[in-house]
């Protein structure tokens, strides 16, 4: 089961001036590409499009969850996440494998007895769940 993070309303107003702060750099940034680099608005929509796997992977069921998680847990082992995240074995396998090859996560297995595989966020990943965690907020609310 999902926790709900809720915010205070002065945090709250924090994290919304910082995310206005942040979208207005990325809009500086965009229209300083077109106009330095001579880029066409179609151009950079075509670039845009090429993050479509990336938006598609990120946002399949269970996917920021998992990030989610593993930032506010650090490294969990497989079967501490599969309790944490209340999902089948055979589903968050593959949510695992798609985000390690995509490179959120780092897979680290330790020689037993037992074996024991251990996730956690790579710097892509914690970046995601950062730039994510509004999103996360706002839907909940």
């Amino acid at each position: 089961m999902a926790t709900q993070i809720r915010l205070s309303d002065e945090l709250r107003k924090l994290v919304e001036a910082r995310l206005e702060q942040t979208l207005k750099g990325i809009e500086d940034t965009l229209a300083k590409i077109i106009e330095n680099q001579e880029q066409t608005p179609q151009a950079l929509q075509d670039e845009m499009k090429s993050l479509e796997e990336t938006f598609n992977t990120l946002f399949q069921k269970w996917n920021l969850e998992i990030l989610y998680s593993l930032f506010l847990k650090n490294a969990v082992g497989f079967a501490d996440l599969k309790k944490i995240i209340g999902v089948n074995s055979r589903t968050l396998s593959d949510k695992l494998k798609l985000l390690t090859k995509n490179g959120y996560l780092q897979r680290n297995v330790t020689s037993g007895p037992p074996l024991r595989v251990e996730y956690k966020l790579t710097q892509k990943g914690k970046n995601t769940v950062l730039l994510a965690l509004p999103l996360l907020y706002y839907t909940a609310t």
